[in-house]
C-alpha cells in the first residue's frame, strides 16, 4: 500500500508530546449508534457481526463520524472480542443482552485447549484497516485497537458481560495459575493482532482495559498491568519509518497512573473521575494524557457542553512539554444528540488554542 501524505498529524504529534497548535479530539465509540447513518448501515449489514466482519461496511462506519465532524483521528470499527472468537469460543451478539460465548473457559481442560490462533482467522480486520487507511487518503490518522488481556479474559471466562465478575474472580482466587495461562496466551495473541493492524496501516494503537478497575490493588498489577506491559513490549513501535504511538486505558485506573507509565506506553487514557492537572503532575509529563469528559455531560445544553469542555482543557493547563488528546472518559452513549458532539469538537478546537502558545 502506498500511503497518502497525512494532512492532519495533530493527534499523532500530541501523543508524542510534540508541539501542536490546538488540542486534537476523537471520541471512544465515535462510529456507532448515536449516528443515524450508522444505524442505516447496521440495518443493511443485518447483524453486528455482519457489520464488523465485512471490510466494506467496517470502512463505511469508520469514516461516517469524520464526514460529519472535523475529528482528528479515525478508529477502526471492530470489537475487542474478535480475538476469542478467532480462538473458537463461539461469539454471538444477542439482542438486548450483548455478547455471549457458546464455549466459555471454565475448566482446566478448556484452558489446555486454548492456543494463539492463526492470524488469518482475523484477516477481515486487517483488510478493513487497509481499506480504511486507503479511503481516508490522508485526511486523519487511523487508530487500531484491542482489549486488554484481562478484559478480554473476563469475557472468555464469564461467557458474557458481568456485574460482579464472580466466575473469573473465583478462578483468580482458587486457580490463579490457570488464569495466568489464559492471560499469557491472550497477551501473545493481542501482540500479534495489533502488530498485524500496524502492518495493515494503523498509525497508532490503543489497549482498552475496560474492566481493569474491577481488580483490587495488587491484583491489578498482577493480572492486568503485567499483561498490558507484555503486549506493549512486543509491539512494533516504528513501522515504515513512522513512530506508532501506544495508548493504554484502564477504566477506573486513576489510582494506578504511576504504574501504568511503566508499561512503556506513549499515552494514558483517563476516565472522568480523575483530575487531568493532578494526573499530569503525578506522571510528570512522562506520557501524554487522553480524556476525560464525562460522556453524560453531552446530555446537557450546548452551553453546558462547551463549559465542560473548557473545564477539562483548563484542568490540563498550558500544554508546554506535555501532550493532551481530548476524549470522553469512556464510550459515547447511543442516545447522544449529534449536535452536542458538533459543539464539543468545535469548542475543543477553538478554546484549546490558548493552551498551545
Amino acid at each position: 500500500m502506498v500511503a497518502a501524505t497525512l494532512q492532519n498529524d495533530t493527534f499523532l504529534r500530541a501523543l508524542q508530546r510534540q508541539p501542536v497548535s490546538y488540542t486534537p479530539v476523537w471520541l471512544m465509540r465515535q462510529a456507532g449508534r448515536y449516528l443515524a447513518e450508522y444505524k442505516q448501515t447496521r440495518s443493511t449489514a443485518g447483524s453486528f457481526l455482519g457489520l464488523a466482519k465485512n471490510p466494506d461496511f467496517a470502512t463505511e462506519v469508520t469514516i461516517q463520524p469524520l464526514d460529519r465532524f472535523p475529528l482528528d483521528a479515525a478508529i477502526l470499527f471492530s470489537d475487542i472480542l474478535m480475538i476469542p472468537d478467532a480462538m473458537g469460543l463461539g461469539l454471538d451478539f444477542v439482542n438486548g443482552e450483548g455478547p455471549r460465548f457458546a464455549r466459555p473457559l471454565r475448566t482446566e481442560d478448556d484452558v489446555n485447549k486454548l492456543a494463539v490462533p492463526d492470524m488469518n482467522e482475523l484477516r477481515y480486520v486487517f483488510d478493513a484497516v487497509s481499506q480504511i487507511r486507503s479511503t481516508l487518503n490522508g485526511r486523519a490518522p487511523l487508530i487500531g485497537f484491542a482489549g486488554s488481556p484481562w478484559t478480554v479474559g473476563c469475557y472468555m471466562v464469564e461467557g458474557q458481560s458481568s456485574a460482579d465478575y464472580r466466575t473469573i474472580k473465583t478462578m483468580l482466587y482458587t486457580q490463579p495459575e490457570l488464569l495466568h495461562k489464559i492471560l499469557d496466551i491472550t497477551a501473545q495473541t493481542t501482540t500479534q493482532y495489533l502488530n498485524e493492524q500496524i502492518k495493515a496501516g494503523a498509525q497508532a494503537v490503543m489497549i482498552f482495559d475496560s474492566w481493569g478497575g474491577a481488580l483490587a490493588d495488587g491484583l491489578y498489577q498482577q493480572f492486568s498491568l503485567a499483561y498490558m506491559k507484555q503486549v506493549c513490549d512486543g509491539l512494533l513501535r516504528e513501522y515504515n519509518g513512522q513512530k506508532i504511538p501506544v495508548i493504554v486505558f484502564t477504566k477506573g485506573g486513576g489510582l494506578w497512573l504511576e504504574d501504568i507509565v511503566t508499561t512503556g506506553c506513549d499515552a494514558i487514557g483517563l476516565d472522568w473521575t480523575v483530575n487531568l492537572g493532578k494526573a499530569r503532575a503525578r506522571v510528570n509529563d512522562a506520557v501524554a494524557l487522553q480524556g476525560n469528559l464525562d460522556p453524560m455531560s453531552l446530555f446537557g445544553s450546548e452551553a453546558s457542553v462547551r463549559q465542560e469542555v473548557r473545564r477539562v482543557i483548563d484542568d490540563f493547563g498550558p500544554v508546554g512539554k506535555g501532550g493532551h488528546v481530548f476524549n470522553l472518559g469512556h464510550g459515547i452513549s447511543q442516545f447522544t444528540n449529534p449536535e452536542r458532539v458538533a459543539a464539543l469538537v468545535d469548542e475543543v478546537h477553538s478554546y484549546s488554542r490558548k493552551m498551545h502558545v
